[in-house]
């Protein structure tokens, strides 16, 4: 009999886990429709021996020094600052947009304070902020945002800026100054081996044991179990009986180039024509020293796995139905991105999963 059953091995699955049974002495069987570990983060070394993300760039970041301390019991860390760059006018310029991104499109030599001046006579006034493009144009106006997000946004949710939440845009932040990095996190750094080394140690216990390639439904049944937390897709759970709820996907073209270097940033984004969105080179995040190179295209979908909850007034309604059969079925805990369709943070999910560790004790201790 294992007290908890846990789908997926994620971020999410893995943190409750190896909670469960480190600190609770709880016998744990986790599974996983894919053959590894690690959910979206999964990390592997490929035909070259270069160690990819399959699922395109993981860059761990965080404020919390919770969540930050708690995964260092499983990796060392390499700190790194993510810097990305965008292809716009025949240029590489810094994304997000600050001092040196107006300076060099614009073959200006503005200084900080007339970088703000310059936003403001270019920002549109907005008096509600409700969707994307309010975002962005009452910060830094329409060329800006023509240049920049319109075209990267339209690829990568297939709906104009116009059409989505406020929240895709206000998580790329404006700034007058030199700073490029594209976080600005109390913490910052990539786990020294990699991610699924991280999650192979997280789920060593000998009270956790793992299936992959394995529906859950096939098993629930012939498996005794308490209780079940489940980090998939609700709608999926609940068979799809309010329709499905929307994700945009991704196709992932990884290449292996004969060099040591291909581009000048780790990432570049194409906020253009280009079919893919952005193109990242592996080794700036990984720190590998390696004669050859991988780096991998992003193709936006709105077939495949589910990646990005699309948030939308109508998605959200669906969720809210969702939410209250999830409410109603308490021997089932709901956690991490797809099973509360949230776009979190690789951290968040963390945050989030260990927020639930902590409920799911209160809830014992209170049966005692």
């Amino acid at each position: 009999m294992f007290d908890y059953l846990i789908v997926g091995a994620g971020f999410a699955g893995s943190v409750l886990a190896e909670r469960l049974a480190s600190q609770s002495g709880k016998k744990v069987l986790i599974v996983d429709k894919r053959p590894h570990i690690g959910g979206n983060a999964y990390d592997h070394y490929d035909d070259s021996g270069l160690l990819v993300h399959k699922y395109g760039p993981h860059i761990f970041h965080t404020n919390s020094r919770e969540v930050f301390e708690y995964l260092s019991f499983f990796t060392e860390w390499r700190p790194y600052e993510h810097r990305v760059k965008a292809s716009v006018d025949g240029q590489l310029v810094p994304i997000p947009i600050n001092l040196d991104t107006v300076n060099r499109l614009y073959g200006l030599n503005l200084t900080s304070f007339q970088v703000e001046e310059f936003f403001a006579s270019v920002a549109e006034q907005k008096e509600y902020i409700r969707t994307s493009e309010d975002v962005v144009v009452s910060k830094v106006g329409r060329e800006l945002y023509e240049k920049f997000f319109r075209g990267y946004t339209r690829k990568q949710w297939g709906l104009d800026p116009s059409e989505l939440d406020r929240s895709v845009t206000a998580r790329v932040p404006t700034r007058t100054n030199r700073d490029d990095r594209y976080f600005t996190d109390t913490y910052q750094a990539m786990p020294l081996y990699g991610y699924t080394r991280m999650f192979e140690k997280m789920l060593s216990h000998p009270n956790i044991k793992i299936m992959l390639n394995t529906d859950y439904r096939e098993i629930q049944e012939a498996i005794a179990y308490r209780e079940m937390i489940y980090t998939g897709p609700i709608d999926e759970f609940f068979d799809y009986c309010y329709g499905k709820l929307p994700y945009r996907s991704l196709e992932f073209k990884h290449e292996t180039l004969n060099k040591p270097v291909h581009q000048p940033a780790p990432v570049i984004n194409y906020p253009n024509e280009h079919p893919y969105t952005r193109v990242t080179e592996f080794k700036y995040l990984t720190g590998q020293e390696h004669p050859k190179t991988s780096i991998v295209y992003e193709y936006p979908q709105a077939e495949g796995d589910p990646y990005y909850p699309i948030p939308r007034p109508e998605n959200a309604e669906i969720y809210k139905k969702y939410k209250a059969l999830a409410d109603a079925t308490p021997s089932v805990s709901f956690v991490g991105r797809l099973a509360t369709y949230k776009y979190y943070n690789m951290d968040q999910v963390v945050a989030q999963a260990l927020a639930v560790y902590s409920q799911l004790v209160q809830r014992v201790l209170i049966k005692i």
